[in-house]
């Protein structure tokens, strides 16, 4: 089992145990709204563009609503189910869905009040440590200082440079891939001015 299909399992199990109108970290989402979400972007090719691109937005929100009709529990097979054959996702899987399946479980365990951070694998850590210095340089972007992402064990990779003033963000990659997708609710120890950090943490983080 692929690092991909093992968290999509592990997200299967939880979407069942939370049920469809859990909240999640994703705005006003619904845990049935992520699944569909998850559901168009692998099976809706006409409309999973819009997920990235602003242009087409608007279709794939009216898809999207159109899918989080299906029942719960057929969206949530469906998402077991893995890519379908025709889909590019199949091929694709275990090289980008790892942070999707990961990102979207977490946004299901951490939109409870009584979340902790999962100990995950070091394989696990390592791949999304490698999608976090990606991710990272587009959503730290805007910054208006330097932001380097720094690991327990040392790593760091820098993802924004800006002016002679900087941003440390230290943790564990999976704590790093989360923050550079938007999410707030994190494990993670900034250093820097006050004013810098700040200004890091209030940018439009979101994909």
């Amino acid at each position: 089992m692929t690092l991909a299909q093992d968290e999509r399992a592990q997200l299967v199990l939880t979407l069942t145990a939370v049920g469809e109108t859990a909240p999640t970290l994703c705005g006003d989402w619904t845990a049935k709204d992520l699944a569909a979400h998850l559901v168009v972007r692998e099976r809706r090719l006409d409309a999973a563009p819009g997920i990235l691109l602003p242009l087409l937005a608007g279709y794939t929100e009216k898809v999207q609503n159109a899918v989080a009709t299906t029942p719960y529990d057929e969206l949530v097979a469906a998402i077991a189910g893995g890519p379908p054959i025709w889909s590019p996702f199949k091929l694709l899987d275990p090289l980008i869905n790892v942070g999707e399946m990961f990102v979207h479980h977490e946004d299901l365990r951490r939109a409870r009040p009584e979340w902790s951070s999962r100990v995950l694998s070091v394989e696990m850590e390592n791949r999304l440590w490698s999608i976090a210095g990606m991710i990272g340089r587009r959503a730290y972007r805007g910054s208006p200082v330097g932001v380097v992402l720094q690991t327990p064990d040392g790593r760091t990779t820098t993802v924004r440079k800006a002016g002679v003033r900087q941003v440390v963000l230290a943790g564990k990659p999976s704590e790093l891939l989360l923050h550079a997708f938007g999410r707030s609710a994190v494990d993670l120890d900034p250093s820097g001015d006050p004013d810098g950090v700040d200004a890091v943490q209030s940018l439009d983080r979101s994909f």
